[in-house]
């Protein structure tokens, strides 16, 4: 099975008040599972990363190392490191590079694409982030690191 993963990362101030989240879309594009979470405060790349990783380790545990997967972010940074293009000069952001990589390796094949903000679901996977940030300082949402979950109707385990 093709799994479509679109994450994101977004900090108000960099370092700032941080979330990150993704979709992961099946072959025809219907929603399978969608998660935000909320990073503390962290850069917009680090958030980047941690919306790629998570967005990995769920489709791991979702379809299992037989999936194929295509990860698509909008952050050149993040797409052309993981691709080797860049190299990574952060301290901060080896250790998630390495991660994403190790991630990467545990599927049957893989494909990085890097869009434009403006991407359809990048663009959705933003505005959740900006839900949940408007939530935290708004006072509205428990600023403990977490998830919200959606779960797609499609949605089937694989067993």
């Amino acid at each position: 099975m093709k799994v479509y993963a679109y994450a994101d990362g977004a900090s108000r101030g960099n370092p700032g008040l941080s979330a990150s989240g993704y979709w992961l879309l099946d072959e025809s594009h219907r929603l399978i599972f969608k998660r935000a979470f909320y990073n503390g405060k962290c850069t917009n790349n680090v958030a980047e990363y941690m919306a790629v990783i998570e967005a990995l380790r769920k489709a791991l545990e979702l379809l299992g190392p037989d999936a194929e997967v295509v990860l698509v972010s909008d952050s050149r940074l993040v797409i052309s490191q993981i691709a080797g293009k860049y190299k990574v000069r952060s301290p901060n952001l080896k250790a998630l590079n390495e991660d994403a990589k190790v991630l990467l390796g545990r599927f049957r094949s893989h494909r990085l694409l890097n869009v434009r903000r403006e991407n359809e679901y990048v663009s959705k996977v933003d505005a959740d982030l900006n839900e949940l940030l408007d939530s935290i300082e708004e006072g509205g949402a428990d600023t403990a690191p977490g998830p919200k979950i959606h779960r797609g109707d499609n949605f089937q385990a694989k067993i």
